[in-house]
């Protein structure tokens, strides 16, 4: 499932699924740990595709008129 690109929310429906498998613990060593090393790849790229969101992100703030103002956030400029 690693082979295709899936977006934020299809990775963390697959990631659940991964857990709830995993948690049921009736599944062989080899599938578990196939299950665990799909699910740790998961959990980087959508740690990696929460950080490319967080660089999206602005700080708005009150401008002299009351407006906000959008601002890059520190260390971005």
């Amino acid at each position: 499932m690693a082979a295709k690109k899936l977006s934020f929310e299809q990775s963390l429906a697959r990631l659940d699924e991964i857990v709830r498998h995993l948690e049921k613990g009736d599944l062989p060593l080899k599938e578990s740990l196939t299950l665990f090393e799909e699910g740790t790849a998961l959990i980087k790229t959508c740690g990696t595709m929460l950080d490319e969101a967080e660089q999206q992100v602005v700080k708005l703030k009150k401008g002299e008129n009351r407006e906000p103002v959008e601002l890059p956030f520190e260390g971005e400029q």
